[in-house]
């Protein structure tokens, strides 16, 4: 009986049933595979951030600027900032890294995703780095440039939701018309619209 039980034991550690499978040890987690976004020539090469994120982008471009406007604000006492402090504070806004940003992909759709932007998906692949702080950059200069500082920060001064109407929406925005429709903003500022 010895030789018969030696050799199950040896026979089943070589097939990868060891002691502790059969003592009760813990399962073995099922193996996930979760692959990158496939992007495609344009959206890995190009300059430019690609008209299917151009929504996504407004919308944390906005975020971004509404948060430096109200640390900004937040320092000198929640009073309305001078213009010349206002225009800085943009322009640092606009040449900030960025590198918190990237590219998810959701049900074949390819989002971005980052800080103001709503959570794709918990168990996914996110690109950053990249082509993507470039685009975000040119795309916040772009905006700041067509619309003025005076007006970025008259829309602040009137909540989130009218700085990201002026940027994303009206007759030029991101988000108007048949594009994406735009993410839905976070939970928190869902409230202000």
């Amino acid at each position: 009986m010895r030789p018969a039980l030696a050799a199950w034991l040896a026979l089943s550690l070589l097939v990868g049933t060891g002691a502790e499978d059969m003592c009760g040890g813990p399962p073995a987690a099922p193996a996930h595979s979760i692959s990158a976004p496939r992007l495609s020539p344009e959206e890995r090469l190009s300059p430019h951030m690609p008209e299917s994120l151009h929504c996504d982008a407004c919308y944390a471009i906005a975020f971004q600027i509404e948060e430096q406007l109200r640390r900004a604000e937040g320092k000198v006492g929640r009073k309305a900032l001078s213009e010349s402090d206002y225009v800085e504070v943009l322009e640092r806004s606009c040449s900030q890294g960025w590198e918190s940003y990237g590219v998810q992909e959701l049900d074949g759709e390819k989002r971005l995703a980052g800080p103001g932007l709503p959570r794709q998906e918990p168990m996914s692949v996110m690109v950053m780095g990249g082509p993507w702080p470039g685009r975000l950059s040119k795309m916040c200069l772009s905006y700041v440039g067509e619309q003025g500082e005076a007006q970025i920060y008259g829309a602040h001064r009137r909540g989130p939701a009218a700085l990201r109407e002026l940027l994303c929406h009206g007759e030029k925005g991101a988000c108007t018309g048949s594009k994406a429709g735009g993410p839905v903003p976070p939970k928190a500022l869902q409230n202000e619209l």
